[in-house]
């Protein structure tokens, strides 16, 4: 899916394009996981898995949320260049929830779990490291407050951490190789979620939906 130079034609005008002259960098915010509900042509599935292993589906699944993020990038440089060829982009912010109970979770876009997150973190920062882009990674723990009415809203486990200092999928090897041993959060010591049982935390993980699935 390409998104054209800079996303939708209405927001291309001379007060932008002088923005972009005046400022010192752009910064763009992108968040594919919001777009599993909102724009889900690059996310879900067309058919059914005839021979399904679910986590190299999963994993098919997060690479196309990559690689749309990086399309929205690009697209956005190209217009930025087009006004001034020395103004750089930057990644300002992205991230990726591990819990939903509302349009990304479970019976919703399955987007939100920390399978995805794990890979979805090391994707972006691979892609990131590999193209020399600058990336703001959101976030580094959780932040119950976001959604204080719904302790499962997404928008408060966009962390890396949980809020007790737990350190989620992405973060298990360095736990494993004493990064965090001399380090607490609220007097917890830094300890692996699910246990680091990764049968637990692959079962907690659901294939993206199928388009056809309500016909």
């Amino acid at each position: 899916m390409h998104h054209g130079e800079g996303g939708s034609p209405e927001y291309h005008n001379e007060d932008l394009n002088e923005l972009i002259r005046s400022v010192d960098f752009v910064s763009m915010h992108t968040y594919a996981f919001h777009d599993t509900h909102y724009n889900s042509s690059f996310w879900n599935l067309i058919t059914t898995p005839e021979n399904p292993n679910k986590q190299n589906i999963i994993m098919d699944a997060m690479q196309r949320a990559v690689d749309y993020e990086l399309d929205q990038f690009e697209s956005v440089q190209n217009y930025v260049r087009n006004i001034d060829p020395s103004k750089e982009v930057h990644i300002g912010e992205t991230g990726w929830s591990s819990v939903a109970s509302d349009l990304y979770g479970y019976s919703g876009s399955e987007a939100a779990d920390e399978y995805k997150l794990g890979l979805y973190y090391q994707m972006i920062t691979d892609a990131c490291f590999v193209k020399s882009i600058s990336c703001f990674y959101f976030s580094a723990f959780d932040e119950p407050w976001k959604d204080s009415n719904n302790e499962n809203g997404s928008e408060n486990h966009f962390g890396l951490f949980t809020v007790d200092g737990k350190a989620k999928y992405p973060l298990w090897e360095k736990v494993d190789s004493g990064v965090f041993n001399d380090l607490s959060r609220g007097g917890n010591s830094i300890v692996k979620t699910y246990n680091g049982d990764l049968e637990a935390l692959l079962r907690a993980s659901n294939i993206p939906p199928i388009n056809n699935k309500e016909e």
